[in-house]
């Protein structure tokens, strides 16, 4: 029984020549032969014999004059066409039909004229160099062409330590033939959500000798618990006690470069911002600061006696005037 050459495609007998188009490179990107080179000898034939049937679905369709004549003949279309199915005997070999390969990888080869990219390609299913004609004139037919591979992307999600200081991710990447790679990853140090890592060669490997494409890493950055990013400074709460903010003291603060001692002068109200320069996101170019906002901390029990000892304080501090300027 012939083949439905739609059904074969995935698409409306009504397709568009662009849907069809689309249809062609999507299934033969799926089942070309050298993405199935690592798979058993059973899972290559059928690839190779599904491959060879999208072409043909491709060399009918996307003909007009030959579609037309499908579309009136149906299943005698080869016999009225004077041609023959090779998947039924007779006919010319897939070796020997037109085929461009630039098409289906979006290669260099696109231009109607310019050599085959996949000779060799053909010449695996039995094939010399194609004898047809594709729509357009003649094609020359030369040695084979380098296909770049293509690009990979992938995302990533790095801690806020190693996003402010730079450090390595693991990255296991899927290969398409199942396999999986491990590729250690180099975080630069002061790197935001958002940015991109490129690693030349690490995408899809090329064809005929071409070079492989790269694989391109979005970068993720987790939230810290405390400190907050704002470009290069990073901004952080630091609670003290009451007596601390009335006496002053001296206090340990942890940054991303060691713990520093900071001073907080007597009489410190609370969101008074203490400034740690240079203690911020550092890179190559440039490095921020540490903005401390004091909170005062108060407990949460107080006993009746300790209220009694504020009280008598609110009333010597003059607590009512605090606000005497504050206005609408």
């Amino acid at each position: 029984m012939a083949e439905d050459y739609y059904k074969v495609l995935g698409v409306a007998r009504a397709a568009s020549e662009d849907e069809i188009q689309k249809a062609y490179r999507k299934l033969a990107r799926k089942y070309h032969p050298d993405l199935h080179a690592n798979k058993s000898d059973k899972e290559k034939d059928r690839a190779k014999q599904k491959f060879q049937q999208i072409q043909h679905a491709y060399d009918v369709l996307n003909d007009p004059e030959k579609r037309k004549m499908y579309d009136q003949f149906g299943e005698n279309y080869e016999q009225m066409a004077g041609g023959g199915n090779p998947f039924q005997g007779g006919g010319a070999p897939f070796g020997q039909m037109d085929v461009d390969f630039s098409q289906i990888f979006g290669g260099a080869g696109g231009q109607q004229g310019s050599p085959g990219g996949f000779e060799e390609i053909l010449r695996q299913f039995g094939g010399g160099g194609g004898q047809g004609q594709p729509r357009g004139g003649p094609r020359q037919r030369g040695g084979s062409r380098p296909v770049s591979g293509q690009n990979v992307e992938q995302e990533i999600t790095v801690t806020f330590h190693i996003a402010v200081l730079g450090g390595e991710h693991v990255l296991l990447l899927k290969k398409r033939d199942g396999s999986t790679d491990s590729i250690t990853v180099k975080i630069p140090a002061g790197i935001e959500t958002g940015k991109k890592i490129r690693l030349r060669g690490q995408g899809e490997p090329g064809a005929n000798g071409g070079s492989a494409g790269d694989l391109l890493i979005k970068v993720n950055v987790a939230n810290h618990p405390l400190y907050i990013r704002s470009g290069l400074n990073l901004k952080v709460e630091l609670p003290i006690s009451v007596m601390e903010a009335v006496d002053g003291a001296k206090i340990d603060v942890p940054t991303p470069h060691g713990t520093v001692t900071v001073t907080i002068p007597s009489g410190t109200s609370g969101g008074k911002v203490l400034r740690l320069k240079g203690m911020g996101v550092k890179t190559k170019r440039a490095s921020g600061d540490i903005l401390a906002e004091v909170q005062i901390h108060i407990p949460q029990k107080v006993s009746a006696d300790d209220r009694k000892k504020i009280s008598e304080l609110s009333g010597a501090w003059g607590d009512s005037k605090i606000r005497s300027d504050l206005k609408w």
